[in-house]
């Protein structure tokens, strides 16, 4: 098997794996597949994921590959080529790691300026998504982000969470006065073709100087979700180089680094719907920031 013969019979790829006709090389693959690296006949290499233990939820592969195909429709930001997509196995190009450095930092600011551009027909997308292991609700919606927001990405995970535990009376009533009143906290704006997912560990910095994005949760949001995302867990390397070149591309506006921890509170839930009490703190905090403006 080589690419070409990949890109045209991408149904054998599990046939040649289950006979060990590919070399295969264990990487990491995140917090949810299992991933590998398969040596071809020809010398090149893909980038394979599958669900660690028994059956993948239903369009989770897919959904993956159609919110990779729809960020490169947009031209700007570059994604890997999505080769194989099956109920159980999803398969990439493969990208050759390299250190982050100001510059693809800056490119990156401007690429994902133009993915953003590119918007799109609704708030949501036309298919239900997956955050993580997690169900993603996305109901398109014309508008208002804010109401789309709270009933698509903020109750959801607040909901989970309360069940599971992971965040007191207190702090679930600090997150539904967010919910209650978010028409007040601005930043309305026109839907953007947004990664949904934008932690730093989903900017993939490569040996050629250009990072790419991955494990998206794509689909129609505000475009200062994105940002506000990479500023989370650390942040990514050069945060300010990518916001700088980003500006000069797509100006925000004004008001936007107030609004950082609305946008932030997304994630944050869905950190303690999927791993508990430990994030609460940082909801708690994101939730005590948020102003009016």
């Amino acid at each position: 098997m080589d690419l070409a013969y990949l890109r045209a019979h991408p149904q054998h790829l599990p046939t040649f794996l289950t006979h060990q006709r590919l070399r295969e090389t264990p990487v990491s693959g995140g917090h949810v597949c299992t991933a590998s690296r398969l040596t071809l006949d020809d010398g090149s290499s893909v980038f394979a994921k599958t669900w660690p233990s028994g059956t993948a939820p239903e369009g989770f592969f897919a959904t993956e590959a159609a919110g990779l195909r729809w960020l490169a429709d947009a031209g700007s930001v570059p994604v890997p080529e999505v080769l194989v997509a099956l109920p159980d196995m999803l398969a990439m190009e493969w990208i050759e790691p390299g250190e982050p450095s100001p510059e693809a930092a800056e490119r990156l600011g401007r690429d994902l300026a133009g993915t953003h551009r590119a918007g799109a027909d609704t708030f949501g997308a036309d298919r239900p998504g997956f955050i993580g292991p997690l169900p993603l609700d996305n109901t398109p919606s014309a508008g208002p982000w804010g109401a789309w927001f709270a009933e698509r990405r903020l109750l959801p995970y607040l909901r989970s969470s309360a069940d599971r535990g992971a965040l007191s009376v207190d702090d679930v009533a600090a997150v539904e006065r967010i919910i209650n009143t978010i028409e007040r906290y601005g930043g309305s704006e026109p839907p953007a073709r947004t990664h949904g997912d934008l932690w730093s560990g989903n900017v993939l910095w490569a040996a050629d100087g250009r990072a790419r994005l991955i494990d998206p949760a794509a689909h129609g949001g505000h475009r200062e979700t994105d940002l506000a995302a990479l500023a989370l867990f650390g942040g990514a390397p050069h945060l300010d180089r990518i916001l700088a070149a980003y500006q000069e591309a797509y100006p925000l506006a004004d008001g936007w680094r107030q609004r950082v921890p609305l946008h932030q509170l997304h994630l944050l839930l869905v950190h303690t719907a999927s791993f508990g009490a430990a994030y609460s703190g940082a909801v708690r905090t994101a939730a005590d920031a948020i102003r009016p403006g």
